[in-house]
């Protein structure tokens, strides 16, 4: 049986159970230097992209209605909430699209139930469990949403008398089938968004999908296990979290906490490639008892297959996944794809844990519309960032000259390549988001309770710096660079902070926040970023909701829009008590948004029973664009 205190715990709370991280990190130091260098408002924090900001006393107002005021915000903001209900602005509705659990195809009408959730028989193919990154593709005249389900909740999907953990293979696969990504198609009826139930591009991969292995790493003696001699073929892509999409109209679903399956029946393997990536013990599902290739004293290898960015095609349902192993190995985020002025393409990456990285991967060969795209995510450079005081940064290579390691070693174990180099350790990166009119780009640094405390698992410094400039930062900031001459290939940037969440009815220090956040649009934790047509930046948060202490008048989790001219966000919807605001994607006409709720608590949405994670439709009620 599983410890039922693992089960409970976050991923963020069982990684620090597994492997205790440091309390700060480079970031904080180096923005805290540049903040001192130049004072708070002296260029670091430069909220928008006009200087006209700053001494304006536009941001000091206690009323969100009057901040969005002056900026190109299409709706009144709203309040906070703290029940168990979705809120959208006045001007707005929304509906549930889907939930954990509705059929995809007709034969799995009513294969789910409040008291039993759904069989192993039905559950790959019903929506997954806890929804996350999502992207819609539009394919010979439909409208496709790719979308993530993260992780599951033992206790909701296993039958009552499991009592939250797995008691025989059958259970296992029940768990494995509800985790993965869903490709379904969608339709307006006239009644608003449905899903379309037995269309030919529904699809799900699960934990037992068949994929490839592609790129440098494909094939090596690091990726070859029992089951797969040759390691060129894995089974399963896991604890999807963010997304991406290609300019050649396919999918990038990111692994993130992969190390928490894996746990070992026997003598566990040891080595620091084990150790820096939170390997071993009891796997928080107790997949190991089970499932030879979850088990580490069976298949030491297995988890150096997982940790990848996968690439799927939502047009064609028998397509093969494949696992692009050049953009690294770590704890993926999302994968936001530019193209960069050079013609080549640029894949940002956030490895999310504390004093962990940022990264980006830089193709060989150029993309031109039409042109074969063969080779793109396989032969190319990755680097990890570095910030600088100054408020410059630089992209260092990861390779066998920079690093000492071999080309294999560091894309299975990039995060020891990036210490090797001396990249920024940061205030766990999450969504990176490139604004689609001008050259720059955004990543949500969401918290970091250990800020300046102790070092990383790779004994990095972690101490507060210009870009992670608090200590047991609470509240997290956003990151935004703007590359040399405009082309996201160069290899220097300029940087600044869009904004830094905090308080300001409970602190009067840098814990207040940045001037950009008043008592009417505070907020902690950003985590999910896109940005919309307009050049509008949508930010998703996952933090505390309990509203009090520190958090006192932040309410549930949120969705806020952010200008990045002028620095201004507002709150435009608010999920249920306990839930988190995870993907975001709009429909081709760009009227309705598609916003993913997961892990909510109370009865949501139905009213009764246990609460499902579910993916929401919200629109315009007098029908306009919007996204």
């Amino acid at each position: 049986m599983v410890d039922q205190s693992l089960t409970d715990l976050s991923w963020d709370d069982f990684d620090e159970h597994r492997d205790p991280r440091p309390e700060g990190n480079q970031f904080d130091e180096i923005v805290d230097k540049a903040i001192s260098r130049r004072g708070f408002l002296g260029g670091a924090l430069a909220f928008g992209s006009g200087a006209a900001v700053f001494g304006t006393g536009l941001f000091n107002s206690t009323s969100a209605a009057q901040a969005a005021s002056h900026a190109k915000f299409s709706f009144t903001p709203i309040d906070i909430a703290t029940d168990y209900a979705v809120h959208v602005p006045a001007e707005y509705d929304h509906k549930v699209l889907v939930r954990w659990g509705d059929a995809l195809w007709s034969e799995a009408n009513g294969a789910y139930s409040a008291e039993n959730g759904v069989s192993v028989d039905m559950s790959d193919k019903v929506f997954g469990e806890n929804t996350d990154g999502m992207e819609l593709f539009e394919v010979n005249g439909k409208q496709l949403i790719a979308v993530n389900s993260e992780y599951v909740n033992p206790k909701i999907n296993l039958p009552k008398e499991a009592e939250g953990s797995p008691r025989n293979a059958d259970e296992v696969t029940l768990l494995k089938n509800l985790q993965g990504v869903t490709v379904m198609e969608v339709a307006d009826n006239g009644k608003g968004y449905e899903v379309v139930v037995d269309s030919p591009y529904n699809r799900r991969i699960t934990h037992e999908t068949v994929m490839t292995l592609a790129g440098p790493l494909a094939g090596h003696p690091l990726v070859q296990t029992n089951a797969d001699p040759k390691g060129m073929t894995v089974k399963g892509t896991m604890n999807n979290c963010g997304s991406g999409k290609t300019l050649w109209g396919t999918y990038l679903t990111c692994e993130e906490n992969f190390n928490g399956y894996f746990g070992a029946t026997g003598a566990e393997p040891v080595g620091e490639g084990y150790k820096r990536y939170g390997i071993g013990g009891e796997g928080r599902y107790g997949y190991e008892k089970f499932d030879a290739r979850y088990d580490l004293s069976q298949e030491p290898n297995e988890p150096h297959r997982h940790g990848f960015i996968t690439e799927i095609d939502p047009a064609n349902p028998d397509s093969v996944p494949v696992k692009r192993t050049a953009l690294g190995r770590f704890k993926h985020e999302n994968a936001e794809m530019v193209h960069a002025k050079d013609g080549r393409i640029v894949v940002y990456l956030g490895d999310d844990e504390r004093g962990e990285y940022l990264y980006r991967y830089v193709s060989n060969g150029t993309y031109a519309p039409g042109r074969a795209t063969n080779g793109l995510l396989d032969d190319g450079v990755l680097y990890v960032a570095k910030f600088n005081e100054d408020q410059s940064g630089e992209w260092l290579a990861l390779t066998p000259e920079t690093t000492g390691m071999s080309a294999a070693d560091i894309l299975c174990f990039t995060r020891m390549a990036a210490s090797a180099v001396g990249g920024t350790t940061m205030d766990r990166p999450e969504w990176v988001a490139a604004n689609p009119l001008k050259a720059e780009a955004y990543c949500a640094l969401t918290n970091n309770k250990n800020r300046g405390v102790k070092p990383n698992a790779g004994g990095d410094d972690t101490s507060v710096n210009a870009v992670n400039p608090r200590e047991t930062n609470k509240y997290g900031q956003i990151v935004r660079w703007t590359p040399a001459d405009e082309n996201h290939a160069a290899d220097t940037f300029a940087w600044d902070l869009y904004v830094m969440a905090g308080n300001p009815t409970v602190y009067n220090n840098a814990y207040a926040g940045s001037e950009n956040v008043n008592a009417g649009n505070m907020f902690n934790s950003p985590d999910g970023m896109a940005f919309s047509s307009d050049g509008m930046l949508w930010i998703q948060t996952d933090g505390d909701y309990k509203n009090q202490g520190d958090f006192e008048g932040m309410g549930n989790n949120q969705m806020l829009v952010g200008d990045p001219e002028t620095g201004e966000i507002a709150r435009f919807m608010t999920v249920p008590n306990r839930a988190e605001v995870t993907g975001l994607c709009w429909s081709a006409d760009k009227t309705v948004a598609f916003v993913g709720v997961q892990h909510p608590g109370g009865s949501w949405p139905d009213g009764t029973g246990n609460p499902r994670s579910s993916v929401v439709a919200v629109w315009r009620k007098d029908g306009a664009m919007f996204g």
